[in-house]
């Protein structure tokens, strides 16, 4: 049964896609087949409204994933962080439902895990799943993350290993997104400590700001963002509710896998070029990765 069929009852009308209608309509799905896997680009959505995606439902979401599954932190946060950012004090199922006041921003992470937040996720890529495979082949460790944050609170710059769409559902923010592979941006060391092990926070500095492009999303507006760009986030003046749906393809392990393997490169005196963007495919320092890895105290 479609999750269409019988969970839109608390939408609004024209929230949501009528029942068998598609959550990305067409020319949504038109400008993404042209645009991926490079280019970040916006999109329109009819997934307002879901009641799987309410404030309440995503307070008891959060209280029943494990803690793993879940971060939250202050609000009022750089741009640019060095580490994790302060805690609010207040617990999970708190920091959701007072979300207007409790100055924090929120990510549920691989709601996957419960079902109904699985089959949502499966419906959702299964509409773009012609245009995905026909450029960077088959979905893999598909994966979606709930962000929930107050009012003017900012998610620091950072970057991200998988193809990702996101979903605004409730409030206004801007997203600021950089070329990715630009080391301007993110520089290759930090890259391959990332991919062994390391954190995705950056280095902020102001001068970077004029290299990125500004998104606004208001809800039914959804971000494509490539894989490894940098960004940042803004919120609007209100809470803000986003929907993450996130894949990854055998292109994207390559590159990480190239990245690793250059800094295996550099412990032993070398300087190697940078793994190629798409439509490259990385696949000889991917293999080496692949084949030092199982090399007891090489990799």
């Amino acid at each position: 049964m479609s999750l269409h069929d019988n969970q839109f009852n608390a939408a609004t009308p024209g929230d949501t896609a009528p029942a068998g209608q598609p959550i990305f309509p067409p020319d949504a799905r038109d400008i993404f087949a042209a645009s991926y896997p490079e280019q970040p680009h916006l999109l329109h959505h009819q997934l307002r409204g879901h009641p799987l995606l309410e404030l309440d439902a995503l307070a008891s979401l959060g209280e029943a994933l494990p803690a793993r599954s879940v971060e939250y932190n202050r609000g009022n946060l750089p741009i640019g962080v060095d580490g994790k950012p302060g805690s609010n004090g207040l617990s999970i199922g708190e920091t959701i439902r007072n979300i207007d006041t409790s100055n924090s921003w929120a990510v549920l992470k691989n709601i996957e895990q419960e079902p109904a937040y699985a089959a949502l996720l499966a419906e959702l890529l299964a509409e773009l799943e012609r245009e995905i495979t026909g450029k960077t082949g088959a979905m893999m460790k598909t994966q979606s993350f709930i962000f929930i944050s107050s009012p003017n609170a900012v998610t620091p710059y950072h970057f991200d290993p998988e193809h990702n769409i996101l979903l605004q559902l409730v409030g206004r923010k801007r997203m600021t997104v950089f070329p990715a592979g630009n080391p301007r941006f993110a520089p290759d060391a930090v890259h391959e400590a990332y991919h062994t092990g390391g954190g995705r926070e950056l280095t902020w500095q102001d001068d970077l700001d004029a290299g990125g492009t500004p998104f606004d999303l208001s809800p039914g507006q959804a971000i494509y963002v490539p894989v490894m760009a940098p960004h940042y986030v803004r919120n609007g003046p209100a809470r803000a509710i986003s929907l993450s749906i996130t894949w990854r393809s055998e292109w994207s392990f390559a590159e990480a896998d190239a990245r690793a393997f250059n800094k295996l490169l550099r412990r032993i005196g070398l300087n190697p070029q940078p793994p190629r963007r798409w439509p490259a495919r990385n696949q000889a320092k991917a293999l080496g990765w692949r084949l030092a890895r199982r090399i007891p105290g090489l990799a």
